[in-house]
């Protein structure tokens, strides 16, 4: 991969809390999962950043490397990859995306 893709990656890692990877924009998804994921942090209220790979073949591919995950949308929280859309799905109906959110002290509609 890249090295200045990887240090993007990286830097969009740490400098925000919870970082969405995905397929279009928070307000414009250009996927049904990446629409999935990015409606469920709404639901939750929770500030996240996204990040559009489709601006970016480079990033797009390289984030599937970063994370050794071969699909989009790809959930961080605090730093820690999560996730996909099928397991933030269920993290979220099992309320257990809740829990991670509360462990990682991130406020979110309760």
């Amino acid at each position: 991969m890249d090295q200045e893709v990887n240090n993007q990656i990286k830097k969009e890692i740490d400098s925000n809390d919870i970082c969405l990877f995905m397929k279009g924009t928070p307000d414009a998804p250009q996927c049904g999962f990446s629409m999935a994921v990015s409606n469920m942090l709404k639901i939750l209220e929770v500030e996240f950043k996204g990040i559009n790979v489709l601006e970016n073949q480079n990033l797009r591919e390289g984030i599937k490397k970063f994370s050794d995950w071969p699909t989009i949308p790809q959930l961080y929280v605090k730093g820690e990859f999560v996730g996909g859309c099928d397991i933030i799905k269920e993290m979220f109906e099992s309320k257990d995306l809740q829990k991670l959110l509360d462990s990682k002290s991130i406020n979110y509609k309760k």
